[in-house]
């Protein structure tokens, strides 16, 4: 009987474990609030990117439209999460933050609607990327704007890169081509 019932416990802990959410499972909204399936993306390898528009880093934007320029295929994509969690340096709403985009720095990536990317009403994928838990990587925080999560063709989390992290530096540009 108590071997039954440990059984049974162990079973109810691995079906648990399994059946937590990865990356591909997450539908977000995009910029224009229609349902954006991450599963869209399997096969790809995904830079996740929290973005603001009035922020020292925002000039980032420019090298991140030239890396998804020079790599954006069915190979590789990037996805900004405009947040307004840093000094409040992302106040826009959705249609203006894509114009902000679209009319400085000429973005082309996908962009998803505006999303909290720390504290109580942290957003369910920012969760999955910043927890060891869930993620089965590491644990981390977001630490500004620009932090960059990049994540494999299989939906793992490979690495979080620090928000002053060049779009364009060869860590990147290396784990892009696979060398």
């Amino acid at each position: 009987m108590k071997k039954a019932i440990l059984f049974s416990i162990l079973l109810l802990g691995i079906i648990s474990v399994n059946a937590q959410k990865a990356f591909h499972d997450f539908v977000v909204n995009d910029i224009d609030g229609k349902p954006y399936a991450l599963s869209s993306l399997k096969g790809k390898k995904v830079m996740v990117v929290n973005t603001a528009s009035k922020c020292g880093l925002t000039p980032q934007y420019a090298k991140l439209e030239k890396l998804y320029e020079q790599y954006g295929s069915d190979k590789f994509v990037i996805i900004g999460f405009p947040a307004n969690n840093f000094m409040s340096q992302e106040p826009g709403t959705n249609a203006e933050i894509k114009a902000f985009c679209t009319d400085n720095y000429g973005v082309s990536f996908p962009m998803m609607s505006k999303i909290s990317v720390k504290g109580n009403d942290m957003h369910p994928l920012y969760k999955w990327l910043t927890s060891k838990e869930l993620n089965g990587v590491e644990d981390s925080s977001v630490s500004w704007n620009f932090q960059k999560y990049l994540i494999d063709e299989q939906g793992r989390l490979v690495k979080v890169l620090s928000p002053r992290t060049d779009p364009l530096d060869k860590e990147i540009t290396s784990w892009i081509k696979g060398s």
